[in-house]
């Protein structure tokens, strides 16, 4: 069995060119970011725990003044992937595409909040950043088609209140670009937008997980080094989705941790720091047959909505129990 990935999450600072509504940092907008030379300094030393993936996260990395010397120095510390999660607004100019990948930068993940430019819009607050968004996915493309370089492109979406209903159509969206690589989050409500204004923003996971599992049915086997999958959100509601799930998934491709004023905990174990910090299962999940696998819910979420929804899963069928030892 192949070991897992050494993977390090550097968290850079608040700085956005969007105003999501439910965004964890809407606290803390106004806090300084991260100095280059204390990123550097952290990549270093992710390098020197064996780290071969760098996820660059934010705010916004891309309208950093210093976000290209930031991937140069990545590329020249020999990570294998230097990524980054972004909005896309900066890759809408072909220069900015250009230079990201001509300094390194080779997998990109796209952040997809709506199907159209009214949902997108209002929940970034930024008029015209879905089109903007849409033109950043095609101008990586070309560019990389013109380098002739390989690059990873995946997309995530944030499931909050406004888009839930949505979501076949957003990942049909996503598979129109040509994109076979998704990650659906259920909203992290601890802090930021969803937790100022949980009501207005955050679902009941009961309510989503019928239109999450159809957007998960979108997902095709077959296609080679593809996942399409589902973040936080409990295993009671998703039992035919086991492989689909990013925590289950992800312990056995990665071992994580994240560095930054932004990491969970304030240490290194990102992973479990989660798990500890932030999610929550209520007693009667003891008994659920799924209980050591399934994190739970959101802390906040558990607070606010309580537990009656969660249902333990007292029996998975051959199949389900194939598709879990698959990951485990």
């Amino acid at each position: 069995m192949n070991k897992p990935i050494k993977k390090t999450v550097v968290f850079i600072g608040y700085d956005c060119n969007n105003n999501c509504r439910f965004c964890m940092e809407q606290n803390v907008r106004r806090e300084a970011s991260q100095k280059k030379e204390e990123v550097m300094a952290e990549m270093l030393k992710a390098k020197s725990r064996g780290s071969d993936y760098l996820e660059i996260i934010g705010g916004e990395a891309t309208i950093r003044p210093d976000f290209l010397d930031i991937v140069r120095f990545a590329r020249k510390l020999k990570f294998q992937t230097v990524m980054i999660a972004t909005n896309g607004r900066m890759f809408s100019y072909k220069k900015k595409a250009y230079e990201a990948i001509e300094a390194g930068l080779n997998s990109v993940v796209f952040s997809i909040h709506g199907h159209n430019a009214k949902i997108h819009d209002y929940l970034t607050r930024v008029p015209g950043s879905f089109n903007q968004l849409q033109q950043g996915i095609k101008n990586i493309k070309v560019v990389t088609k013109e380098l002739g370089v390989k690059i990873h492109i995946g997309t995530n979406t944030t499931i909050v209140k406004q888009n839930y209903k949505h979501l076949p159509k957003i990942g049909k969206l996503i598979k129109s670009f040509g994109i076979k690589n998704s990650e659906f989050i259920f909203v992290d409500c601890n802090e930021g937008g969803a937790y100022n204004n949980f009501f207005d923003l955050v679902p009941r996971i009961s309510d989503a997980a019928p239109y999450i599992h159809k957007c998960l049915d979108l997902y095709n086997p077959k296609d080679e080094r593809s996942n399409w999958d589902i973040r936080y959100v409990p295993l009671c509601y998703f039992t035919d989705y086991l492989g689909q799930v990013s925590e289950l998934r992800e312990k056995k491709i990665f071992k994580t941790d994240q560095v930054g004023r932004g990491a969970i905990g304030g240490s290194y174990d990102y992973q479990e720091k989660r798990k500890n910090f932030y999610r929550v299962k209520p007693e009667k999940c003891a008994k659920c047959i799924l209980y050591q696998y399934c994190e739970g819910v959101w802390r906040f979420y558990y607070k606010k909505y309580g537990g009656k929804e969660l249902k333990p899963v007292l029996k998975i069928t051959e199949e389900q129990e194939k598709k879990l030892k698959e990951i485990i």
